[in-house]
């Protein structure tokens, strides 16, 4: 797949394509690439993903702040893993959010040479989303574009959606967050200095700073995650919260011990993905009965990613 800025000289070719925020390019938007794939191979078309840099609600809401599944270098790194020729990165600007979906489709069809439009399930766009699938049929009609109504992927009775996802990492589900993903959940970012007070636990931590500020950080609580670090993986267990047996203030952190590793992580990049949620942050009587429960923590992910 090339991806291209909407802002290029690059003479687009006829396609088929689709529009979306492809936010975590789960296994809902990896069949609806499909089926843009295969409409566009049925017409002789290239296939092409038409998506944002920025989310449309950040323009359009002053103040909002978006909890991205994936931050946009990650979205391309997945995108370019997918079956389809070209990905469009159209900035998404007050002057756009003012057109109709008409003019929209008008957009699309002059500028990147857009002959069939495959609609995603549930999408809608065009100034204030007021327009529906029929209404884009007939829009297309008018400007020789042909409307494709795309099926929706659906699994234990629900159709997958970054919504959907996003929600259950809320509730701290990162393992059904994960089947519908289609990958395990992760975190990138640079190990930081903390407060230094794993390590006098016997628990040496790394305090992750992730690199996607705006990217969703599950609930807090402890889970069974692998580490990977210059290349290698390893079992670890994470704690999202604010330690409050130690009592060093309410600050949300994000700490790993790796089990296994020796050495000091400091300003390295780190990978976590997330496998399980094992419990809920608790405050303990004392450090004694802390260092307990991270001990059977400990056993119990050894045991689980084994």
């Amino acid at each position: 797949m090339e991806i291209i800025s909407a802002e290029s000289p690059f003479a687009f070719p006829p396609c088929a394509a689709t529009i979306g925020c492809f936010d975590g390019v789960h296994r809902g938007h990896r069949y609806l690439i499909e089926q843009v794939h295969r409409e566009a191979q049925a017409r002789g078309l290239q296939s092409t993903l038409v998506t944002f840099p920025v989310h449309p609600r950040q323009v359009m809401q002053s103040g909002y702040c978006p909890q991205w599944l994936t931050c946009l270098p990650q979205k391309k790194d997945l995108l370019q893993q997918e079956d389809a020729d070209y990905c469009i990165l159209l900035p998404f600007t007050h002057e756009l959010s003012l057109l109709s979906a008409r003019q929209f489709m008008e957009l699309l069809h002059a500028r990147f040479n857009v002959q069939a439009l495959v609609i995603g399930y549930d999408h809608r766009f065009g100034h204030n989303r007021s327009e529906g699938f029929e209404d884009y049929c007939c829009y297309g009609k008018e400007l020789s574009m042909e409307v494709i109504h795309a099926q929706a992927l659906e699994e234990d009775g629900l159709s997958i959606s970054s919504s959907l996802i996003r929600n259950l990492l809320k509730e701290g589900d990162v393992a059904r967050a994960n089947r519908y993903l289609g990958y395990r959940y992760y975190l990138d970012g640079q190990v930081v200095s903390g407060y230094q007070v794993g390590r006098k636990l016997g628990f040496p931590t790394a305090n992750l700073q992730p690199s996607c500020p705006d990217k969703l950080v599950p609930k807090e609580g402890v889970y069974a995650v692998y580490a990977y670090v210059e290349g290698k993986r390893y079992a670890g267990m994470l704690n999202i919260g604010s330690r409050p047996t130690i009592g060093n203030g309410t600050e949300r952190s994000i700490e790993v011990h790796l089990i296994g590793f020796e050495g000091n992580l400091y300003q390295h990049a780190l990978r976590v993905e997330f496998v399980q949620y094992i419990r809920e942050e608790q405050k303990f009587e004392g450090i004694e009965a802390l260092i307990a429960q991270l001990n059977r923590d400990k056993e119990e992910i050894a045991r689980f990613l084994k």
